[in-house]
């Protein structure tokens, strides 16, 4: 049985939030604030800490008015025509449309925690060594990275088809 396209698309999403939360209820139930647990030496780390802003804690010392508006309103609408957007184009390729749903379900998962908790549990840290070092980051936030990134190559051999022609 094949399901629907928007029932895909609405599963997807789901998925993602889902993911994210259950990792986030794991963190907070087997980890102090703060703690520090080694997953591969000091290369891939765990800390649980809460963020009050956005990626990397950017608008974290915002007013709090500032802070709804910036880190809860615009984004919730922005959410909300981003899954109009996606339901409605039906020209949309696979690819962009699993992008686009990953997105989503990432940015609804941080916004459900600012509502919830009035901040995002973050955890995962990776320091390579040199430049390549994250800021503490979460499920959801692979799932937008995720997304972004299979939207930059699908634009990118999208283009490449139309100057082939």
């Amino acid at each position: 049985m094949k399901l629907s396209r928007n029932v895909g698309i609405i599963l997807l999403i789901i998925f993602n939030i889902t993911i994210d939360q259950i990792s986030k209820v794991l963190v907070r139930a087997n980890f102090e604030y703060l703690e520090i647990k080694e997953l591969i030496g000091k290369k891939f780390i765990m800390q649980y800490v809460d963020n009050k802003g956005a990626f990397l804690g950017m608008g974290s010392d915002m007013n709090d008015t500032l802070r709804i508006v910036f880190l809860l309103i615009l984004p919730t609408l922005v959410l909300g025509y981003l899954i109009y957007y996606i339901l409605v184009n039906k020209t949309l390729d696979k690819l962009s449309t699993i992008a686009l749903s990953c997105i989503a379900g990432g940015g609804i998962a941080n916004v459900f925690d600012r509502i919830a908790f009035g901040k995002v549990t973050d955890f995962f840290f990776i320091n390579l060594g040199g430049i390549f070092k994250t800021g503490i980051f979460n499920v959801a936030d692979m799932s937008v990275t995720f997304g972004m990134i299979v939207l930059i190559y699908t634009w990118f051999i999208s283009s490449r088809k139309k100057q082939i022609k």
